[in-house]
């Protein structure tokens, strides 16, 4: 039996983009079926269409308007025939005679010459021959669909959100599309409705179906039409923000969220630093990942959640509250299709209390624990552990608290000039901390204007940081400083990630590598 074996183009699905066809087969598609369907959940129904369509256009390109040679017709001279057994090549029938065979019968012998000149005779007219049977098709990977999709997912999402996103006729919310002339009008009374609802909910947040019970909208149409409807007219509106993790739409007040939510915290603030970063040595990179710095550039594009990662907290992010959002954390929180906010629950390890928290996706921190932080005594330098809890949109975060000890910490006052000086005194300590990184702030109030003041007037990067060593090696009898110590108390002065400050240490020949990243200040040469 003749197989034939249909094959697309090599690197065929690398340059798949959306053509005409296929946005009119889903605009068909979402039209007769009235759900809203994410671009993955498309994904299937329109790469089925497209590989349809080409293995057509592969039968054609292979017969190229001839007919299959089957012995059991008849042909005429000048017909043009394509043979399966001879791995389909083309040929013209030239000639035409009689035959005969005691076992067949009468029956026609044609002449056929193939593109290359080469003649070949064949039998017609035979109703009993292996080659009647018409030939089966065998399928390349490139022309299977789950093939297809299991290896080429990412992409073929990407480029079904770019075709789509580029016609007037589809909306997309909460990573679902669906037809802008199926949407139900959503008017101004109704929006306002859904502002008084969530206004007595405390700003949310609250899911489309329960807006939908206590709105007066039509009640003889799909549900998925009116939910997707609403969801369309709140997006629009700038009074609300879906704040839900991926999967999830939930509505919340825009105006009702916290302050830390709608607006970086001042200590979060930063003023881009420029630097080589190929200037970083290896032990300098390998920290820079430990230290889980929000503004340190990801390597990876596909991160993985650790069961448990464990955070030092640095000044700002005490001060405001928050977690970062570093390659290692972010897996472990919710994310979202589109939402730059979403909210969720954060559970206390050791308590089971449960309090909301806040992804702020674009500025990469996390919200909401300021008052957990002060509870658990925790420092700047504090040690956070952070886990997933057993449902999605849950994270358990835990500190390991002990007894009240007082120790020698270092410690940051404000000078009666108004700058920050660092000192080594007894504070009583109740939480697990990060020696190198630990810092007291006996009262953050004076620290905030040092802020403001730097914030408005900001002294250069590189006297910050030379001022700074000069104060962490005179609590020092070696005279020098860990990066890591320098790193941490930069950042009660301005927000810095660790790449630029590790660059300018590495670059500046006044500052000497004393071994194991420490590190001292020399300006005998009046540098």
């Amino acid at each position: 039996m003749v197989t034939a074996v249909l094959s697309l183009r090599e690197n065929y699905w690398e340059e798949y983009e959306l053509e005409e066809e296929d946005i009119t087969y889903l605009y068909e598609y979402l039209l007769e079926n009235e759900t809203p369907l994410t671009s993955e959940e498309l994904m299937p129904f329109l790469i089925d269409q497209r590989i349809s369509r080409e293995k057509i256009l592969l039968e054609k390109k292979r017969l190229d308007g001839n007919d299959i040679f089957y012995p059991k017709d008849q042909y005429e001279v000048g017909k043009k025939l394509v043979f399966p057994a001879f791995e389909w090549q083309k040929g013209e029938v030239v000639g035409l005679r009689s035959g005969e065979n005691p076992s067949a019968g009468q029956f026609s012998v044609i002449q056929v010459e193939f593109e290359g000149g080469e003649q070949h005779e064949f039998a017609s007219g035979l109703e009993d021959h292996l080659l009647n049977i018409p030939p089966e098709a065998s399928e390349a990977d490139s022309l299977k669909s789950e093939t297809v999709i299991a290896e080429y997912s990412d992409l073929l999402a990407n480029q079904i959100e770019l075709g789509l996103s580029g016609s007037e006729d589809f909306v997309q919310i909460a990573g679902r599309w669906f037809l802008q002339a199926l949407l139900v009008d959503v008017n101004a009374g109704h929006l306002n409705l859904a502002e008084a609802v969530l206004d007595m909910s405390q700003g949310g947040p609250l899911s489309t179906a329960d807006l939908v019970k206590q709105i007066d909208l039509p009640a003889n149409v799909n549900p998925n039409l009116i939910n997707f409807s609403l969801d369309h007219a709140l997006q629009e509106d700038p009074r609300f923000d879906e704040v839900g993790p991926a999967g999830i739409v939930a509505w919340y007040l825009k105006a009702l969220e916290p302050e830390s939510v709608q607006k970086t915290p001042m200590s979060l603030q930063y003023m881009p630093i420029e630097y080589d970063p190929d200037s970083l040595t290896e032990e300098m990179l390998a920290l820079e990942k430990s230290l889980d710095d929000e503004l340190t550039p990801w390597k990876e594009h596909h991160l993985e959640a650790k069961k448990r990662v464990e955070v030092q907290l640095i000044f700002p992010h005490w001060r405001a509250g928050t977690l970062p959002l570093s390659e290692r954390v972010l897996p472990l929180f919710p994310t979202a299709y589109e939402s730059p906010r979403i909210r969720f629950t954060l559970i206390d390890g050791n308590t089971g209390k449960r309090f909301p928290g806040w992804v702020v996706r674009n500025e990469r921190y996390v919200s909401g624990l300021k008052e957990w932080y002060e509870k658990n005594g925790l420092i700047p330098g504090g040690i956070v552990y952070i886990k997933p809890g057993k449902e999605p949109g849950e994270v358990i975060v835990e500190t390991k608290s002990s007894r009240s000890t007082k120790e020698w910490m270092r410690t940051i006052l404000v000078g009666s000039d108004g700058e920050l000086v660092f000192a080594t005194l007894k504070q009583i300590v109740s939480s697990d901390y990060n020696e190198r990184m630990a810092i007291i702030v006996p009262d953050a109030d004076p620290v905030d204007l040092v802020w403001e003041k730097n914030k408005n007037e900001p002294p250069p990067f590189e006297q910050v940081v030379v001022d700074t060593v000069r104060e962490l090696t005179k609590l020092n009898p070696q005279g020098h400083v860990h990066v890591t110590e320098l790193y941490a108390a930069v950042n009660t002065v301005r927000r810095c990630p660790p790449g630029p400050l590790m660059s300018l240490l590495e670059t500046r020949p006044w500052f000497v590598h004393v071994g194991d990243l420490h590190f001292r200040f020399d300006d005998s040469e009046g540098k």
